[in-house]
């Protein structure tokens, strides 16, 4: 095992950290499990503090910590106020519950690039120290996996997955950014949209779906985004038609462009242009599915 060495404010000759999660992939709202393993340096010292950071690797945005684009989403403290001698070696054990809305970093075997992790901070004797960023993989919920099957049975096809540093206003959205996974459309779409972003907005009793659907202009018309959400539950997941469903949100995207135009669209280059910061979602959510 290779242990990541705190050095900066912990001097050389000071502890070493490896966090190490338990094996398989964590969903939104489930338990991380694992271990902190730390080793003594050349002398003994105080540990005050065993911290968890959960951080993500965010599109555009300020830098955090780790580097550009870097942002921390939650933080956990695990353990601290002990001794370690030189040279001991000590375990921490931790559980701790993902937010509802971490994003999702694979599918169906599939790594859809989106880059998440876990830092660990030590504090020991005063000063304080931070490892670099462990792999997180998280795995959908089960709606979050039937919405994403039916988009691909529907023939749709996965175009990228990335992280967006704003705010979708008018929704319950809690992280400083939001996760969205584009999609091409299939042949019947293809004149009235260029893809389709998906956004899943999860909390304990379900989730809001907020599609996007982005069609560029031609030489004289500008291009738009028409922007709608869903509610979706928890429960009852098996028991959908999903390619249904989501074919059903497909075509009420597709009419609100056509029934209201400009006046429910916003313009592409305004994505975040409003005053607070904040992307707007025209509309009202229905009952949930």
């Amino acid at each position: 095992m290779v242990f990541t060495r705190l050095l900066g404010s912990l001097g050389v000759g000071g502890p070493t950290v490896d966090t190490v999660l338990d094996p398989g992939p964590v969903r939104p709202g489930g338990a991380l499990t694992g271990q902190v393993r730390l080793k003594g340096g050349t002398a003994g010292c105080d540990v005050e503090l065993v911290a968890l950071d959960l951080v993500a690797r965010v599109e555009a945005g300020s830098a955090e910590g780790g580097g550009e684009g870097l942002v921390a989403f939650d933080r956990f403290t695990v353990g601290g106020g002990f001794r370690l001698a030189q040279d001991e070696g000590h375990d921490v054990p931790f559980g701790v519950r993902l937010p509802w809305e971490t994003p999702v970093t694979g599918l169906h075997g599939r790594d859809l690039g989106v880059v998440l992790g876990v830092r660990t901070e030590l504090a020991v004797s005063g000063a304080r120290g931070k490892g670099e960023p462990d792999p997180l993989t998280v795995g959908p919920l089960p709606a979050q996996e039937a919405v994403l099957g039916a988009f691909e049975q529907l023939g749709f096809g996965f175009r990228s997955a990335d992280l967006q540093p704003d705010r979708i206003g008018g929704t319950g959205q809690r992280l400083p950014f939001h996760q969205e996974i584009a999609f091409s459309p299939p042949p019947e779409y293809a004149q009235q949209m260029n893809e389709i972003e998906v956004t899943f907005l999860a909390h304990a009793g379900g989730m809001e779906v907020v599609l996007e659907a982005d069609k560029r202009g031609g030489p004289r018309s500008a291009g738009h985004d028409a922007v709608t959400r869903f509610a979706v539950s928890h429960d009852g997941v098996g028991r959908q038609d999903w390619n249904a469903v989501v074919e059903g949100w497909v075509r009420q995207l597709v009419a609100h462009r056509a029934a209201y135009g400009a006046h429910a669209v916003y313009g592409h280059g305004e994505h975040h242009g409003f005053g607070d910061g904040h992307r707007a979602v025209p509309g009202t959510v229905p009952d949930e599915v």
